[in-house]
């Protein structure tokens, strides 16, 4: 599966430490939303498993794939492989609510529960069937609960030997620190306009609008133009579907992670667009320090309220209001 231009470097550190033999047993990747992760990932399993066929084809025994799932009975991601495996191989820069239309769990809560977890350590407890490595690629480890984690600590902690934990997450700060302290952290560049039109056509499309909107959102609130702000609240809950609307905030949260960076003289830690840079420069030197941290908090706010069916024009109007009090 091909690797993006933006992550080239990436992926030849990964294959050189496939071929070194020195693999570190956890290793956590931060990737925007859709943004190539798995990619990487298989890329670097095919090195460590000897350019097997199997694991292009997702099917290789000694690697488990596992992700959130939803429902009362009990789910583990085992049960929902197939679906899985189909979007992956279709395209492997699916988007997070992609993975929950292929497994049907659209709009319902979802998690990596305990009971996920005991699979994980049933399934690491066999022997691996080729007798080399054996491997848990763990999709949204942000969602798994306290209990879940507990669970898989001393197994990611102290893993047996040749046992490799892949994750990849979109928000690492909501990761379990005894689960992300153990890993490895690699950023996953964002795509680029381009590349992302190549790989999401519509969903590009629909990047390039939120982004417009997240934009037209911090020129209001720098202006402190309140009208200007609520306006573009309004575009944002006349948008189509929650799906959109939860997008907005994703892509909002990234814009103030990357703002939060700049003012600390981390930029190079983020991953701001070179045309964009002018933008975030602007807003560096106009917003207080605090400002990103107490917008983050307003838009996980926000997004559990989409979860619960808030009314979408309240919700932003809301959100607008935190925000601008946030500037005054």
């Amino acid at each position: 599966m091909a690797v993006n231009g933006s992550n080239a470097t990436l992926a030849a550190t990964l294959r050189q430490m496939a071929g070194s033999g020195r693999i570190p047993h956890a290793m956590l990747f931060h990737e925007n939303d859709g943004g190539g992760a798995f990619p990487l990932i298989l890329d670097f399993l095919d090195e460590v498993y000897g350019h097997s066929p199997r694991v292009k084809k997702l099917i290789h025994p000694d690697i488990h794939f596992v992700f959130p799932v939803a429902g009362s009975d009990k789910p583990v991601s085992v049960q929902f492989i197939g679906k899985f495996r189909e979007l992956l191989q279709e395209n492997p820069y699916f988007f997070e609510n992609e993975l929950y239309a292929a497994i049907g769990i659209e709009g319902k809560q979802s998690n990596i529960s305990v009971h996920e977890a005991r699979s994980i350590l049933e399934r690491l407890s066999l022997s691996a069937v080729e007798g080399g490595w054996r491997t848990v690629v763990l999709y949204l480890p942000e969602k798994m609960n306290q209990q879940a984690a507990n669970s898989l600590l001393k197994m990611v902690e102290e893993p047996p030997e040749k046992t490799l934990f892949l994750m990849v997450t979109h928000a690492p700060e909501k990761v379990l620190t005894t689960i992300s302290s153990r890993c490895l952290f690699l950023r996953v560049l964002p795509l680029s306009r381009e590349e992302m039109r190549s790989v999401h056509p519509q969903q590009g499309r629909e990047v390039t609008v939120l982004t417009d909107l997240f934009h037209d959102l911090m020129d209001a609130l720098v202006r402190k133009d309140l009208l200007g702000a609520l306006e573009t609240g309004e575009a944002v809950a006349a948008l189509d579907s929650r799906e959109k609307q939860k997008g907005f905030c994703r892509v909002a949260g990234e814009g103030l992670r990357n703002l939060f960076l700049l003012q600390q003289g981390l930029s190079r830690l983020g991953d701001i667009p070179e045309d964009e840079q002018a933008f975030y420069a602007d807003l560096a030197g106009k917003l207080r320090k605090n400002f990103s941290r107490q917008g983050l908090a307003a838009l996980d706010r926000a997004l559990l309220l989409l979860e619960r069916n808030v009314n979408q024009k309240i919700l932003f109007t809301e959100l607008v209001d935190r925000l601008y009090m946030t500037v005054l």
